[in-house]
């Protein structure tokens, strides 16, 4: 059995040192070891997004990543979008209003897909948004309401 690294992190600017095993995955490692049940386990090939978080504020599969390649690095899941009041972040306000969401499975990692498409392009077109979330698969909604929700959501829509 392989020894244990210590690694230390910020995750939704909370900081976090815990012993991990080196081959354990960044998912299982947010799910299991600090109780965020968020980020979600999908095809486990990074395939999906269901599985998408922000690590240093670019996106990245977790399903991917081992623990220990987040040691020093800060991480935003989808539990740390909502306000510490419980208030929803305009995104996830933009789904449950605009229908973006059916079953849930897939919300997580959009949230956060389309977090990082807004923060480089505050006016998105459709077709921009349709690039940006094309890496979160979606079985449920056929995406229509997930644009609408991030076009309603973009900080620099017309008349915000």
């Amino acid at each position: 059995m392989a020894a244990h690294r210590l690694i230390t992190l910020t995750v939704n600017g909370k900081p976090y040192s815990r012993e991990v095993e080196p081959r354990q995955s960044l998912v299982d490692f947010l799910r299991d070891e600090l109780s965020l049940p968020g980020t979600h386990v999908g095809c486990e090939h990074g395939v999906c997004g269901a599985c998408t978080v922000r690590m240093n504020g670019a996106t990245m599969r977790a399903c991917l990543l081992f623990a220990v390649q987040a040691n020093g690095a800060e991480l935003l899941t989808v539990e740390g979008l909502a306000g510490a009041d419980g208030q929803l972040h305009p995104l996830q306000e933009a789904f449950w209003t605009h229908h973006g969401l059916q079953c849930g499975f897939c919300t997580p990692g959009m949230l956060l897909s389309a977090l990082e498409l807004l923060d480089e392009d505050p006016r998105p077109s459709e077709t921009a948004i349709r690039v940006g979330i094309s890496g979160n698969l979606c079985m449920c909604t056929g995406y229509v309401n997930i644009v609408r929700a991030v076009l309603a959501a973009a900080p620099g829509k017309a008349g915000a």
